[in-house]
């Protein structure tokens, strides 16, 4: 069973930055692809960032391209997300998310995660 936790999230003026990481245990970090989601109020959870198991492989949703970056440190267990010209629009809940992988393959989809965290709020004031 692999527990999750985020933290990093808070308060930020529109064009700011913030960088939130995700912890995880309970299993061998190298061997999951890692997520992060969002979810705006009043909206159904999205896909934001993945990166494969060794973190050659990212993906981005389009609404984050270029402006979010995903990274990993296998050492530490920990998943990031560096959020720099942040928008009113990027408010939401940040899930992490874990999938088991055999390979460099990356997920995008919430139904391919086997754990999620239980959120952190990131809130963008205009």
């Amino acid at each position: 069973q692999v527990q999750l936790v985020e933290s990093g999230g808070g308060l930020v003026q529109a064009g700011g930055s913030l960088r939130l990481s995700c912890a995880a245990s309970g299993g061998t970090f190298s061997y999951y692809a890692m997520d992060w989601f969002r979810q705006a109020p009043g909206k159904e959870r999205e896909f934001v960032a993945a990166i494969s198991r060794s973190g050659g492989r990212t993906s981005y949703a389009n609404s984050v391209q270029g402006r979010f970056t995903i990274s990993r440190d296998n050492a530490k267990n920990t998943v990031y997300l560096q959020m720099n010209s942040l928008k009113s629009e990027d408010t939401a809940v940040y899930y992490c998310a874990a999938a088991y992988r055999n390979s460099e393959i990356i997920t995008t989809w919430e139904n391919g995660m086997n754990y999620w965290g239980k959120g952190t709020l990131v809130t963008v004031s205009s």
